[in-house]
């Protein structure tokens, strides 16, 4: 049995746009592929092939969502109107994630990554954690470019989106 420790890096920047304007502006960065259909299509898939399939599915950003749970629906049961929305995206790249695993492992648990946009009285905060610090204790540079240039392009995405 073993226990390590990870120290993580949450990169974080708010917005003075509405909810709805960075949640589109992500949303127009971003693939949005039917995934029933996509998982399907990467099952029977070659290796040559399955670059191709990615690369349909992904957005401008090289990126495509993978799934969305709207946690602010969970508050409002109990808060109605009033309740803040959040709103927690998991995106990513099938190939990105290919180069972190075969290096390390782990990086499976944390790929593809998560994005939280959330309204507080301040603005709109989007918020992600660092893939290169979630991997930073592994000691594989190899991962770790790969890890850095992820957190590069989702920095990006969110600077971008917050205006």
């Amino acid at each position: 049995m073993a226990t390590r420790q990870i120290n993580t890096e949450r990169f974080s920047v708010k917005s003075s746009k509405s909810f709805n304007e960075v949640v589109a502006a992500i949303d127009a960065q971003i693939g949005h592929p039917d995934m029933l259909k996509f998982f399907g299509a990467i099952a029977a898939a070659s290796n040559d092939e399955l670059e191709m399939i990615v690369d349909a599915a992904v957005g401008p950003t090289n990126l495509m969502e993978f799934a969305r749970f709207d946690q602010g629906e969970i508050l409002r049961k109990e808060l109605g109107d009033k309740a803040p929305r959040v709103l927690r995206l998991v995106i990513g790249n099938p190939v990105t994630m290919r180069k972190m695993v075969k290096h390390v492992p782990d990086a499976a648990s944390y790929a593809p990554v998560t994005i939280l946009i959330d309204e507080r009285p301040d603005g709109v905060h989007l918020s992600y954690d660092k893939m290169a610090s979630l991997l930073a204790s592994y000691g594989n540079s190899e991962a770790l470019k790969v890890a850095q240039s992820l957190d590069s392009t989702v920095e990006g995405l969110l600077e971008m989106a917050a205006g």
